[in-house]
């Protein structure tokens, strides 16, 4: 088989428009990889349950905390749960005025193109990936992933791409960690 064969059969193409889902998605994955990540996904549930003990001590008829405090940790909680889903849409707004993504993954890396834009971004610029239940998420190897590149999986042509799709990311990247992945995690060769 030629490489000009090789190549185009290893190409994986997508075509979508982004959904605040997906970068919702991609956002939480995204928080998993740090241990301050981790820490504010658990953070709504530690002051939830602080809020519940202060509200069994007041009903109980002990001392507790001022109401203002409490609904300061009650509006806290919420606004840390939600803010994955609030910062993804505002990623999906400004992904809006770019029409299709038509996105290309081959041996050399992730192309994308847009009506407005093309960008492309190599192997070592994000050198590792997460499968979620949406997508794959490409990260950039500094300690808070400040880069990342989704690849939505309604974006693939046919279901079997999804398959082609893992195995090239496998070959030229690193698995991050599990973010609600069915896959095996295991570390690839470059």
């Amino acid at each position: 088989m030629s490489m000009g064969r090789e190549a185009a059969q290893d190409a994986v193409e997508l075509v979508y428009r982004p959904a605040v889902e997906d970068f919702t998605t991609a956002l939480r994955a995204r928080l998993r990889l740090s241990r301050r990540g981790r820490f504010q996904l658990w953070l709504p549930y530690v002051m939830g349950f602080l809020l519940v003990g202060e509200v069994i001590v007041i009903t109980t008829g002990a001392d507790g905390v001022a109401p203002a405090p409490m609904a300061g940790i009650a509006l806290g909680a919420v606004v840390l749960a939600l803010s994955p889903w609030l910062q993804a849409r505002q990623f999906h707004r400004l992904t809006e005025r770019q029409g299709v993504f038509r996105t290309t993954v081959t041996q050399a890396g992730v192309t994308v193109a847009t009506d407005t834009t093309t960008a492309s971004v190599t192997w070592a610029a994000q050198p590792r990936y997460v499968e979620t239940p949406r997508g794959f998420v490409l990260f950039s190897a500094d300690k808070y992933a400040t880069g990342f590149t989704m690849l939505p999986k309604h974006g693939l042509g046919d279901p079997g791409d999804a398959d082609r799709l893992r195995a090239l990311l496998d070959r030229h990247l690193e698995r991050a960690g599990k973010a609600g992945s069915a896959a095996p995690q295991g570390r690839a060769a470059a």
